[in-house]
């Protein structure tokens, strides 16, 4: 097999709790991740030519050791002292810097694409030791699905899926550094938590409206990334309005993500934020259940 075509796909936090700054600069967290629909396009094709070569539609992404793509294919390359060369054609469609791990399940799909190219006999917990050599959310989007991570985001548990819906994903045209925003947590002072626990009782029960009801506070990083850029918060507030049981923001934002029942609901939202040119990137997508299907 010379050449593959692999579908990188996005994630959202159904909720996102950080417990604490630990000793080593890490922090602790206790999130429910969730793949949504959205996915980057890669080609991968073994070549005879020595080196990695990555091409991408976005000028100001690196093509270089910089992007994770290149990282997560060098580690093979050197780890199993592979021969030849292999050329990246990443298609970029998941925002970029947006709290939806992009680049991590770019990552993931290069480790996954490679193992099966070459032959490496990798068992899923394999490669997802290795992912997390290149970031913290690549052994989720290696699992994809819906999953309780914990730890630094490592430590994975697979959930019930997330019940059908309509998930409305709107990106302003902002950037948001997650350095800047962990810097300015304090996670150690928080006194309001999500509650977790009540979202993931609400997916054993497969009840979306009790799911969404648990999720009111469900992110405690919005308590800096809104302050700092209100129209997150506009955006929130137009889903809401227009019947979205919950908005909310995904990991260190700015992405927003909307949950709606009704397909009508979420059209009208989003017609409503293109209108006031509240986000440069609107999504209307649904949740990816690994166990029912393949991608």
């Amino acid at each position: 097999m010379d050449k593959m075509q692999l579908k990188a796909l996005a994630k959202i936090n159904l909720g996102l709790d950080v417990l604490r700054r630990r000793e080593d600069g890490y922090h602790e967290v206790r999130m429910i991740m969730q793949t949504v629909r959205i996915f980057d396009r890669i080609q991968i094709v073994r070549q005879e030519r020595e080196g990695i070569r990555v091409r991408t539609n976005l000028y100001y992404l690196p093509a270089n050791e910089n992007n994770l793509v290149y990282k997560a294919a060098k580690l093979l390359f050197d780890e199993f002292g592979l021969r030849g060369g292999l050329s990246i054609d990443l298609k970029k469609y998941i925002p970029v810097a947006a709290g939806m791990a992009g680049g991590s399940s770019d990552a993931a799909a290069i480790l996954y694409g490679m193992n099966r190219m070459y032959g490496l006999g990798l068992t899923q917990e394999e490669l997802m030791q290795r992912g997390v050599k290149i970031g913290a959310d690549v052994p989720y989007c290696l699992m994809r699905g819906t999953a309780l991570a914990e730890g630094i985001g490592e430590i994975l548990s697979p959930l019930p899926p997330m019940p059908p819906c309509n998930i409305l994903v709107a990106k302003p045209g902002i950037s948001v550094s997650t350095k800047f925003v962990y810097e300015n947590l304090h996670a150690n002072e928080l006194k309001e938590h999500p509650d977790i626990d009540g979202i993931l009782a609400a997916l054993r029960r497969q009840d979306l409206r009790e799911m969404a009801q648990c999720m009111k506070e469900g992110n405690v990083l919005e308590t800096v990334t809104v302050p700092a850029h209100p129209v997150i918060q506009k955006i929130k507030d137009t889903m809401e309005q227009q019947g979205a049981l919950i908005a909310l923001m995904s990991g260190s934002g700015p992405t927003v993500f909307g949950i709606f029942e009704d397909r009508n609901q979420a059209r009208r939202a989003m017609a409503g934020i293109r209108k006031e040119r509240l986000a440069k990137q609107l999504f209307l997508t649904t949740p990816y259940n690994n166990r029912r299907e393949k991608t």
